[in-house]
């Protein structure tokens, strides 16, 4: 493992621990892997708020949209058997389904290009008011027509998905959770990963939780709902470490995968651009395409009651990511960028010279922390309450054992201005001024703020 990774790894869990904290997040469980190896896997937070139950790296979510991965995954095996084609018409194994549904094809559901309805029209079911529909609910509304035109733009349709269902069992013969568990996730020996709910195994499911601004807290949501006729679209339940194997065989550059180099590539090929969406996102088969700056992704999103999740790969790096909470306002590919950009960071300026080693730590006022960041010859003060931490912070030059120099800062913040570090009498660091500010660590700030401004 490169020098500059291991860095990053030591600095990523610092920072997404101070995010799950300064956003009063429940829980958050995150994974890292290089290839097929998981590097990294912490958790922080609680898995359940009523029960005070504390997260780990094992808990299971219930990851939703990651869903379409694996079934995208499953249609591309039985494309490589010749069973099917990608552009054959669905009507031609699914019966039922009105005239314009059955016409579009494979590919044009796995890309959301089919024009068909999103949710039905009454989406209750992402309210927990009604059960996820079942196979005849399902085919009812798959008898009416498309909503616009199929290959006129990239549409999300859940309902065009659970169609990749019924697609899988009329081509299988088998139920879609038998049929994926035997041929997908066993063969990707994916230990707590499983179609829908309920689902076996000692690993414990996190609890879902609202968000806190309708009610003024938290309400905690059941996760075991099953998804029925939908679980091909968004019923599956996994943990970060598991998406994380699961996803890094899919990079096209993969040694070892369950599908094809040609298959891979085409699943993670832009088909079609995100419209009305500023990101700047695109769809391929199952699959979600992004920049941030010079590195592109692929991966997944998912929205389940009381749960966000956001897995990618970063093929140029062979580096997968995955970010899972348990909040409906958890906002994971906020923290997925984070991550990458503190990646980026790290790789850009390598590891730290023997000279600002001893530059390092999280330092506290009553504003909040800094985390001094030593990459290369540079030590950055790095900001954790940032969604970027390393966005436009100030650059230290160190010029002695312990003084520093404000290299490059912002015009309204100290250019040129000096830092040094404090020490206590046996030579341990204990603090920090950076230009005129005094900086603590975090049991000296809180016993500094509560003697000044809560006084018994």
């Amino acid at each position: 493992m490169a020098d500059w990774l291991t860095n990053a790894l030591a600095y990523i869990p610092l920072w997404v621990g101070y995010q799950q904290r300064q956003n009063d997040l429940p829980g958050v469980s995150v994974a890292i892997g290089k290839g097929d190896k998981v590097l990294a896997a912490f958790a922080f937070g609680m898995a359940d708020l009523a029960s005070e139950t504390k997260m780990l790296p094992t808990h299971r979510f219930r990851v939703a949209s990651h869903s379409k991965t694996f079934t995208a995954t499953a249609i591309m095996l039985l494309v490589e058997a010749g069973r099917i084609k990608l552009d054959d018409r669905v009507g031609d194994y699914v019966p039922r389904l009105h005239k314009d549904v059955a016409a579009a094809t494979i590919r044009q559901l796995l890309s959301h290009s089919a024009g068909i309805i999103r949710d039905g029209l009454d989406t209750g079911q992402w309210a927990q008011r009604r059960p996820f529909l079942n196979e005849a609910e399902l085919r009812a509304e798959l008898a009416q027509p498309p909503v616009i035109p199929a290959n006129t733009r990239m549409k999300y349709s859940n309902h065009g998905f659970g169609l990749l269902g019924l697609l899988i069992e009329a081509m299988t013969g088998e139920a879609y959770d038998i049929w994926m568990q035997r041929e997908v996730i066993a063969k990707v020996k994916l230990r707590y990963t499983f179609p829908d709910a309920p689902a076996t195994g000692m690993a414990p499911l996190s609890a879902g939780h609202s968000s806190k601004i309708l009610l003024g807290k938290r309400a905690v949501i059941p996760t075991d709902t099953p998804t029925n006729a939908l679980a091909a679209a968004t019923g599956f339940i996994s943990t970060a470490a598991d998406l994380v194997r699961f996803f890094s065989q899919l990079d096209p550059a993969a040694p070892d995968s369950i599908l094809s180099v040609e298959s891979r590539r085409e699943m993670t090929r832009r088909q079609w651009p995100v419209p009305d969406q500023a990101a700047g996102r695109h769809y391929g088969l199952g699959t979600i395409q992004g920049d941030i700056g010079d590195w592109s992704w692929f991966g997944h999103s998912g929205g389940f009651p009381g749960m966000t999740t956001h897995t990618a790969v970063i093929p140029s790096q062979g580096l997968t990511i995955s970010v899972l909470t348990n909040a409906t306002d958890g906002a994971p590919a906020t923290y997925f960028d984070g991550i990458t950009r503190i990646l980026q960071a790290c790789a850009k300026h390598g590891p730290p010279v023997q000279r600002v080693l001893p530059w390092t730590g999280r330092w506290w006022n009553t504003h909040g922390a800094v985390d001094l960041l030593a990459l290369g010859e540079t030590v950055f003060v790095a900001a954790p309450g940032q969604a970027d931490p390393l966005a436009d912070v100030p650059e230290l030059e160190v010029v002695g054992p312990d003084s520093a120099r404000v290299r490059r800062a912002g015009g309204f913040a100290s250019h040129g201005e000096t830092a040094r570090l404090l020490r206590a009498r046996g030579g341990a660091l204990n603090g920090l001024y950076l230009a005129g500010s005094k900086l603590l660590l975090e049991r000296d700030a809180i016993k500094e703020a509560e003697a000044r401004y809560f006084p018994e």
